[in-house]
């Protein structure tokens, strides 16, 4: 306690503002003469008023008034909706939409769009051969010439590939 010195304060801090005490009996008189005319404010409550209220309230509130109620999915326009719904997903199951596709429909772009697009290597295309699709008699009437053979091996083979050791 003594740290904090707190026995030798003097002052509560609190002040009264300036002439506060001059005026006060004016403003207090002031007052009074309000609340005299005041007093009557010219509302006033019917007689009788407070004594029925109570009562009027309840009644009031006691009476319901049912209201009707209109479902959102009554039974026909649910029944309309599902077999919408049944015919819509028939159709699409129905297989008249499938159309069998086979290799003699493809296209040849397509196929080598594919090829280009998704990256496909030789070891992944020779990965879905089988070794008796592959014969000596496809390549037997196959011919290259030499102005093809030099186009490939400038496209494709770089010089370590070219050099013979």
């Amino acid at each position: 306690m003594k740290t904090n010195k707190i026995h030798n304060i003097t002052n509560s801090g609190l002040k009264a503002p300036k002439d506060y005490f001059d005026n006060l009996e004016d403003r207090f008189m002031a007052e009074i003469k309000l609340n005299e005319v005041a007093r009557d404010s010219g509302f006033k409550a019917p007689e009788g008023y407070f004594d029925s209220l109570e009562n009027s309230i309840l009644n009031k509130v006691s009476e319901q008034k049912t209201t009707k109620v209109i479902p959102l999915f009554n039974r026909k326009n649910l029944l309309y909706i599902s077999s919408i719904a049944a015919a819509v997903l028939l159709l699409f199951n129905l297989s008249i939409f499938e159309k069998q596709t086979n290799w003699d429909s493809l296209d040849i772009d397509t196929v080598e769009n594919y090829i280009l697009d998704e990256n496909v290597g030789s070891y992944e295309i020779a990965t879905l051969l089988l070794v008796d699709d592959i014969s000596e008699e496809d390549f037997e009437y196959l011919e290259f010439t030499d102005e093809a053979m030099e186009g490939y091996f400038l496209e494709n083979a770089s010089m370590e590939d070219l050099i013979i050791k």
